[in-house]
């Protein structure tokens, strides 16, 4: 096993916090090269209020933001990135194939496939009980202190 991360040492590489804090742990990766972690859904995200009240199910775009935040804690774990942070700059051949809804336990994976500079391509891909739910390539620029 290579990187693991519980939701507070997370919190000290991504400035994100609730409710966009979507990664509950990395489970395993290597700096500046790839990242795997979960997300835990819950019934009780104040996401399923609004989509959809009658039949929960988690938004497509945060299963990207929480591929996307999986690849930047794999980049954002290399030392000269230290309080850096990872921006979107693109997002490329999304397709979601299944509904993610509360109870799923979505494995999120992203492997850093180009880098130049401080910019670089994420394959990402999400599953739930080993089934694709969501891919996209990913692009991020780093940038600023966190």
């Amino acid at each position: 096993m290579g990187l693991q991360l519980n939701s507070n040492e997370i919190a000290k590489i991504l400035p994100h916090r609730y409710p966009f804090a979507l990664v509950d742990r990395i489970v395993d990766g290597e700096p500046g090269q790839w990242a795997k972690g979960i997300k835990c859904v819950s019934v009780n995200e104040q996401i399923f209020c609004g989509h959809f009240p009658q039949e929960h199910v988690m938004p497509g775009v945060l299963l990207i933001e929480a591929m996307a935040q999986v690849g930047a804690v794999a980049i954002l774990s290399l030392p000269e990135y230290a309080g850096k942070t990872a921006y979107f700059g693109g997002i490329k051949n999304a397709r979601f194939k299944s509904k993610v809804t509360p109870g799923d336990v979505v494995e999120l994976e992203c492997t850093l496939t180009k880098r130049r500079g401080p910019v670089g391509i994420g394959e990402a891909k999400a599953t739930v009980d080993g089934k694709v739910v969501a891919l996209a390539e990913l692009t991020f620029a780093i940038g600023g202190e966190a």
